[in-house]
């Protein structure tokens, strides 16, 4: 099966509207023209969102939010709606990060219902999966990523599911400077494939991209493209430099 890699970056909370409008500016002089093989997108802050839009316009660069409540309107303070980041210009978003889970306390019913609303406003869902260190050494990693994908996807027949991503950040790996080797990555994503390919549909699950997310780079870049599960890249760090990021966009298939 032939899926075309994804390479997102998650600016998590970094940059300003000006930033945004002049990383893309750099981004489009060294990337363009953006390869057809693959895909481009980047998780901005809220504020970013329209001027971020705008900047991209004309490219196939995909902006995507970093998160979302799952009430298109009402008496949330401080929430944002999927309709409100359609109307500013994402298509995607991304849901459960590990940052959200372990610092804002988003529960597998939260990032469920979060994903019912991406899906519901036409939003590409950028689901995140992931281990900390302590779960990994003890053994519990397949254990701790079925529950999350069956939180995440209760009550979802694959044919509502067509436009979900998955990603894979082992939590262990962000922001530590550690990097699953790309065999540990192929044998998590392969397990995550088959785990789906149980629970829904092989045939939808051999489509699936599942994307890695844990301290990646442009000197490991293509290293982990090359895994038969490994259908792309969630960028953090290396995202924030548009130097950097076109590396990772333009790694040799």
């Amino acid at each position: 099966m032939c899926r075309k890699p994804l390479l997102a970056g998650n600016w998590k909370m970094y940059k300003t509207s000006a930033q945004a409008r002049d990383f893309f500016k750099d981004l489009i002089s060294l990337a363009a023209p953006f390869k057809t093989d693959r895909e481009v997108a980047f998780g901005v802050p809220f504020t970013c969102l329209e001027a971020a839009a705008a900047a991209v316009a004309g490219t196939p660069v995909l902006i995507a939010a970093q998160n979302l409540f799952w009430e298109d309107e009402g008496a949330y303070t401080g929430e944002v709606s999927a309709p409100m980041i359609k109307a500013a210009g994402a298509g995607a978003v991304i849901i459960g990060h590990s940052e959200r889970r372990r610092l804002f306390g988003d529960s597998g019913e939260w990032i469920n219902r979060k994903l019912g609303a991406a899906l519901k406003a036409g939003l590409r869902p950028v689901v995140c999966v992931g281990e900390t260190l302590s779960e990994r050494e003890g053994g519990r990693t397949f254990d701790v990523l079925g529950q999350q994908i069956g939180e995440a996807l209760a009550g979802f027949a694959s044919s509502a599911l067509g436009s979900l991503v998955l990603a894979y950040e082992p939590v262990w790996a962000i922001g530590t400077g550690l990097t699953a080797t790309p065999d540990q990555a192929q044998e998590v994503h392969a397990f995550i494939r088959g785990r789906l390919a149980e629970r829904l549909e092989a045939a939808w699950a051999d489509k699936l991209r599942i994307l890695y997310g844990g301290s990646v780079k442009p000197d490991n870049a293509a290293k982990l493209m090359a895994q038969p599960d490994i259908d792309g890249a969630l960028v953090g760090g290396a995202s924030l430099e548009a130097a950097s990021f076109a590396k990772i966009i333009n790694f040799d298939a």
